[in-house]
């Protein structure tokens, strides 16, 4: 049977179990869209997003994938179709990072790991977000918003270079991507969080990250993953129905 749709907006958050895709999917919950979240590992806590976004009174769905694979990517996108209906925002939020090290001790595994899921899943992502928006293809139009980094700006020396390179593609595919689909109904955005209170810190191999740069960031203190939502919310929202192409900061002042 084909899935009762809702009048709500239908809202794809990748990564949506912590941190800032967590807090996003909340956010649009409580704003009443439908929502899906995807997860790779984390199934705990993509549930207790869930729980928290059926409490405003809207459908939500978790599915596991992994957005670095193209199978897993295009399933995603079927699960959204089949149980909650046209698509109307995505958010690119999945991305990951690995442990600080220096380039000239990197390996093309580790590279590669990190482009397979930063850009080649996020172009992927928009490839699937594309085909069920377009007003050439028989959608409604939409909205994207891509999660990219600070690190773009800074380059991430002594740490993540690899990461930041990848975040630099991110803010490439944004600019390209949002005249390619303008006329299409398609806006694309992006968001460069800075030093946010995440476990992606942990991730980096140096959970107290944030305590050792915070002298540096002219607001004086790290983020929250619901200020980074906001952003998110508002790049999606009818309010910013006249910005494609455009990135906001959420990095303090850096």
């Amino acid at each position: 049977m084909p899935p009762q749709i809702s009048s709500n907006r239908v809202a794809l958050v990748t990564g949506g179990s912590r941190g800032i895709g967590a807090a996003t999917a909340k956010l649009l919950a409580a704003r009443g869209y439908d929502i899906c979240i995807s997860y790779r590992t984390r199934k705990s806590a993509a549930d207790a997003v869930l729980e928290a976004a059926h409490s405003c009174g809207v459908k939500a769905i978790a599915v596991q994938a992994d957005i670095s694979r193209e199978k897993d990517v295009e399933a995603l996108f079927q699960a959204v179709d089949k149980q909650l209906g046209p698509l109307a925002a995505l958010v690119n939020n999945a991305g990951m990072l690995m442990p600080q090290i220096r380039v000239n001790e990197m390996t093309a595994e580790r590279i590669n790991t990190i482009l397979q899921t930063n850009v080649t899943g996020t172009l992927l992502c928009c490839r699937e977000a594309i085909k069920r928006m377009s007003t050439t293809c028989g959608g409604r139009g939409g909205a994207i918003v891509n999660v990219s980094s600070g690190a773009a700006r800074s380059g991430s020396p002594h740490e993540y270079i690899d990461y930041a390179a990848s975040k630099g593609a991110v803010d490439t595919l944004t600019i390209g991507l949002s005249k390619e689909v303008a006329r299409e109904g398609i806006r694309v955005n992006a968001v460069r969080p800075g030093f946010i209170k995440t476990e992606m810190h942990n991730d980096g191999g140096e959970p107290n990250r944030l305590q050792r740069l915070q002298p540096l960031i002219p607001l004086a203190r790290g983020g929250q993953p619901e200020e980074v939502a906001g952003a998110i919310a508002w790049l999606l929202s009818d309010e910013a129905s006249f910005t494609t192409g455009a990135f906001i900061d959420a990095t303090g002042g850096l």
